[in-house]
């Protein structure tokens, strides 16, 4: 059927996923850096994405698209595992953006998410994700964190860690980071044992 959705210029995008957070259909996901329409049957052809762009990346078109599936996107957004950022490494990660709004933060470690069965469901459903390994990377995170958590509304941090010796270093980053962004945030550390159970 021919319809009107968004169009999304590529050139002008510079990825700072604005217009993926004002989608509330989901439609739009942040790939490689740039906007993109990836799923055109939750596009509603509203265009809340596009009065945030600060590039003018997205205008409407009419053209031939599949129709919107309204139920396509209430079962999408029933799932509660759901992803709701990228990137997620903690290096990777910009100091702010909209979906650290108001968000729950979760800061994990890399292993976390292969040992605890229930990583996604548990721990990743409704909070900004954010992943790291001290030792992999060979950084101190405190730094980074600290401009999130200044920078951004966090309602509140959950460090989900290994037993491991070397997780120590993102919960010290963590703990650092809290103590120095100028915040009362709540904040909690969650401990998984290597034969994947909860140990606190």
């Amino acid at each position: 059927m021919v319809r009107k959705i968004i169009h999304i210029d590529e050139e002008k995008c510079n990825g700072c996923g604005i217009c993926a957070t004002a989608c509330h259909e989901g439609a739009i996901e942040i790939i490689d850096g740039k906007a993109k329409l990836t799923r055109e049957h939750f596009c509603d052809g509203f265009g809340d994405c596009l009065p945030g762009c600060p590039t003018g990346a997205i205008t409407f078109e009419e053209r031939e698209a599949p129709a919107y599936d309204e139920a396509a996107v209430l079962k999408a957004k029933q799932e509660k595992d759901r992803l709701l950022n990228w990137p997620v490494q903690i290096r990777l990660a910009p100091v702010q953006s909209p979906y650290f709004e108001g968000a729950k933060l979760l800061i994990a470690a890399d292993c976390t998410a292969y040992a605890y069965a229930k990583f996604h469901s548990e721990f990743v459903a409704g909070r900004a994700t954010l992943i790291g390994c001290p030792k992999l990377d060979g950084v101190n995170y405190s730094e980074k964190l600290t401009e999130i958590l200044k920078q951004n509304d966090i309602r509140s941090v959950t460090v989900l860690r290994m037993e491991v010796p070397c997780c120590g270093g993102l919960e010290m980053a963590a703990k650092k980071a809290l103590q120095d962004c100028g915040k009362m945030i709540p904040w909690q550390v969650v401990t998984i044992s290597i034969d994947g159970k909860i140990l606190d």
